[in-house]
């Protein structure tokens, strides 16, 4: 996909590093040879065109003492689009995608609190009439990855590199002006040249109070990054490949880290079997521009794991269904809600 320059700019230098400042625009925008107005309206622009997804702070569940977990049903042909809109209409679903495998649907669901985990799948399962197998993550290798678009269209993978964690997550769970500046930003940032200002405003706090605490968010590990995320699909990553590997358990660790050092692996983890349906312990991502490529990927896997590859296969993404995020609901609703 072709993009000009200031696209170009946007999509590769603001993945992650947006300032937590009055006028972020205006740091943000001399780091990127930009205007505070140019770099607005270009955002803007991107997000309406659908080659960024959203604008605004990541939030780490897990962290906040939340629950997240993958989870996975077996759909009929017949009733996919029904039970998708079930699912999606799940506040707590984050994500969402469409693979080819019987199971057939793949989800993400991030709660406040761990123990919210099974209700919310119980739920799912109550209202889909379905079977839901919980896959929650045993051990994390790798997460996450940023794109880098060149001119001529050509896109890179590098590792997402997220906050350096500075404070302990033992420093308690949120407190309610925590809530009220994620239900206030978790679906993106205002843009406009005081965006923290906006926010600070529709919690009835000074901007100030505002910035120290998301400083504080991002020192604790709450806040992932605050920046764009890609539409990756748009941009050219058309090939999307889960890769599913049984591999020994006393053996997984080690080559789950192994494989997390390779270019091509975008996420990397260890999650639990489900015999006798399920005997995959290790899921690993690929992306590339085609599905030849991802073949190509899981190919150079294959050969690192060698003899340790007791079985695997790839489940290709055939579509998003959702793509949002962590979901809280307002501070006065919180208490013994799910998000």
């Amino acid at each position: 996909m072709m993009m000009d320059s200031g696209a170009l700019r946007i999509i590769n230098g603001l993945q992650s590093g947006f300032p937590l400042v009055l006028r972020p625009f205006v740091q943000a925008g001399a780091r990127l040879g930009m205007r505070e107005e140019a770099l607005i309206q270009g955002i803007d622009a991107l997000l309406g065109d659908g080659v960024l997804t959203r604008f605004g702070p990541f939030y780490n569940a897990e962290r906040m003492g939340g629950g997240v977990t993958l989870a996975a049903i077996r759909v009929p042909a017949d009733d996919y689009e029904a039970v998708a809109a079930l699912v999606n209409a799940q506040p707590e679903v984050a994500h969402n995608y469409a693979r080819e495998h019987a199971l057939n649907m793949w989800f993400v669901v991030a709660t406040e609190r761990k123990d919210q985990v099974s209700g919310v799948l119980a739920r799912i399962a109550a209202l889909t009439g379905l079977e839901v197998f919980d896959l929650p993550k045993i051990e994390e290798y790798r997460l996450g990855f940023q794109l880098q678009v060149g001119e001529d269209g050509g896109i890179d993978t590098r590792p997402m590199v997220d906050g350096t964690v500075e404070e302990s997550p033992e420093e308690g769970p949120p407190d309610s002006l925590d809530r009220g500046v994620i239900a206030a930003t978790q679906a993106g940032l205002p843009l406009v040249p005081e965006p923290y200002s906006v926010v600070a405003e529709s919690l009835g706090v000074t901007v100030e109070d505002l910035l120290d605490r998301m400083n504080r968010m991002m020192r604790r590990g709450w806040i992932r990054r605050i920046g764009v995320a890609t539409n990756h699909y748009r941009l050219g990553l058309r090939g999307n490949g889960m890769s599913v590997w049984n591999v020994p358990d006393e053996r997984v660790s080690g080559l789950g880290r192994r494989l997390a050092g390779l270019d091509c692996v975008t996420h990397c983890y260890r999650r639990p079997r489900h015999l006798p349906d399920w005997p995959y312990n290790l899921f690993v991502m690929v992306h590339g521009p085609d599905r030849g490529s991802v073949e190509e990927k899981i190919g150079l896997l294959q050969t690192v794991l060698g003899a340790d590859d007791c079985g695997h296969m790839v489940l290709h993404s055939t579509r998003i269904l959702k793509k949002t995020g962590l979901r809280f609901k307002s501070p006065g609703a919180m208490d013994g809600c799910s998000a």
